[in-house]
């Protein structure tokens, strides 16, 4: 319960009227249900609550509780025999809003020692964005509008959602969960099975949930405590790690991953052949056949069809049927050809590793030759000019950042961005993905110097290597300024991200304004991480103006230090 009010809003979790309000009430029901059942079978109140019934068990000694029989209970306990926990994070979905932040759900261990053959426990809304209107489904989740479903499947689907379909790298971190803990955490998710709860964006989502699931198994654990206001998935990664509970981690890939990689590995003139199976524009044999392509190109071309096929399939690009017939012709051909080098995939920055959510901010700096000091704050996300570590390539979302700037005895807000996303996906021969950014908020950008009220979406290209990405976008946005206005900006950017400690990213925008002026923006930032969660940052922006600003060019030069906690 927090403050005295339990977090599950449906009914038939209570034995008691009151007990979503009132735990004693609900304490004395149980105590009562439990000791007169009704029924002896699933049904049972017994069955119903084996954690309630486990936990009075260990607490009155010498309680006998009537037999019951929990068939449905023991079947589930059977198939998923527990033995551990695994704290799952599928990373970013580029191109999702509502995936941006990435996702935590749990797996449940057994003896196996294959984990594809483990359960996912899973907390989501219970609603599709891909079928909603993206307003509102952003508004619904925001204030409670879907209700929260809990799922049990196994492993291996998930990771054909995450990992395949939606293209999200997948980190598993083992914790130390003893096996009685990790029973006493089934016996809570069986209690949860087929109830809801408002489902709340920032705060009572999928990962809150895993939070509970963690603290039922181990009373001590005070996850919780790391947040108030919000709960970002990967932050409950860092609060694990903060209670000393992940023991250790790993990787896998996913479908875009491993494509990207054959791209890599496939030579120019073979890197068609791939698709051009899938859409049967050539025929497996003729690959097979063709004594120009040597052996291990031949291998790769058949396994990045196979993945490229596998990758349609899942995004519903083609029939099953098709699909069935067109593996079975790939495999056959692969197979032929014998044992060949496997790919290795390098293991990226590990997100435990990356800066935290909130990050506060001091600065100083000169404003065509006068000084100035910033101080701000921002209470999530990332922003592309934070360090990289960790994070997905080319994606920002910035909630409420503030900064503030003091000068000549005057403190002015220069900015205030109520909500700000980039995804800049690099374009390549297997994927053309769009790149897109959108801007909510008060800044300087406008033609006078003062502080306006803007909106953006804008819509570009990207492409990258090794180095880092460039980028093209435009932009139509409109400010409030005397009234309403608006323009179309058109910007190129560059952002290079080789080294880990080490980010730079430059812009260049021209805007056209409705008023028949035009304006040229220029921004440079190098940022250098020093630790985990410091960062030492500088800028250099320049500005033209309109006739009222004091200054038609406004250059100005900051040096920040960025602390993420």
């Amino acid at each position: 319960m927090e403050d005295g009010v339990s977090q599950i809003d449906d009914e038939s979790f209570f034995l008691s009227k009151d007990g979503k309000t009132d735990a004693k009430s609900e304490l004395n029901a149980t105590i009562d249900s439990l000791l007169n059942e009704t029924h002896f079978d699933d049904n049972a109140t017994a069955c119903r609550f084996p954690a309630r019934a486990a936990w009075l068990k260990e607490e009155l000694v010498d309680i006998e509780l009537p037999k019951v029989t929990c068939s449905e209970y023991d079947k589930i306990l059977s198939r998923l025999n527990p033995k551990s926990v695994t704290l799952v994070f599928p990373s970013a979905h580029i191109n999702s809003p509502a995936s941006m932040f990435g996702h935590t759900f749990l797996r449940i261990n057994s003896q196996y020692d294959s984990k594809l053959l483990s359960y996912a426990v899973n907390y989501a809304a219970d609603a599709n964005p891909d079928k909603e209107n993206g307003v509102v489904f952003a508004i619904k989740g925001l204030f409670g509008g879907y209700f929260g479903k809990y799922s049990l499947l196994p492993y291996y689907d998930k990771l054909k959602e995450y990992r395949d379909s939606e293209q999200r790298d997948i980190w598993e971190y083992d914790l130390d969960l003893t096996q009685e803990e990790t029973l006493k955490m089934v016996r809570h998710i069986w209690e949860l099975n087929d109830t809801h709860s408002y489902y709340y964006f920032f705060t009572e989502n999928c990962s809150y949930n895993m939070l509970w699931f963690l603290e039922s198994a181990r009373p001590s654990l005070d996850l919780r405590q790391y947040f108030t206001y919000q709960v970002i998935p990967l932050e409950t990664v860092h609060a694990s790690k903060s209670e000393n509970i992940i023991k250790d981690s790993s990787y896998r890939p996913s479908k875009r991953t491993l494509l990207l990689k054959y791209e890599e590995l496939l030579d120019k003139k073979n890197i068609a052949f791939p698709s051009m199976l899938i859409k049967s524009k050539i025929a497996p044999t003729q690959i097979v056949e063709d004594t120009k392509i040597e052996t291990q190109q031949k291998m790769y071309i058949f396994e990045a069809a196979i993945e490229l096929l596998e990758y349609n399939f899942s995004k519903s690009k083609i029939t099953k049927e098709r699909y069935l017939e067109l593996f079975h012709s790939l495999s056959k051909e692969r197979a032929s050809l014998g044992l060949g080098e496997k790919i290795e995939i390098k293991t990226p920055n590990n997100p435990l590793q990356s800066h935290q959510a909130i990050r506060a901010m001091i600065g100083l700096g000169a404003k065509e030759g006068k000084s100035i000091q910033y101080l701000g704050v921002r209470p999530a996300y990332h922003s592309l000019e934070d360090s990289n570590y960790g994070f997905l390539r080319g994606t920002q979302i910035e909630f409420l950042n503030l900064e503030l700037s003091y000068s000549e005895h005057k403190v002015e807000v220069e900015d205030a961005t109520i909500l700000s996303i980039v995804s800049i996906a690099q374009r390549s021969y297997f994927f053309d993905n769009l790149s897109w950014r959108t801007k909510f908020g008060w800044d300087r950008d406008s033609l006078d110097s003062s502080a306006n009220f803007t909106g953006t979406v804008g819509i570009g290209l990207s492409w990258g290597n090794e180095l880092g990405y460039s980028y093209i976008m435009a932009d139509p946005l409109f400010y409030l300024d005397d009234g309403f206005k608006s323009a179309i900006g058109s910007s190129i950017g560059f952002v290079f991200d080789k080294y880990n400690n080490i980010n730079t990213k430059i812009e260049l925008t021209k805007r056209w304004y409705d008023v028949g002026e035009a304006q040229n923006l220029f921004e440079f930032s190098q940022g250098f991480r020093l630790s985990k969660n410091t960062q030492l940052r500088f800028n250099y922006d320049y500005k033209q103006r309109d006739n009222r600003a004091k200054e038609k060019l406004e250059r100005t030069i900051k040096c920040y230090f960025n602390y993420y906690f």
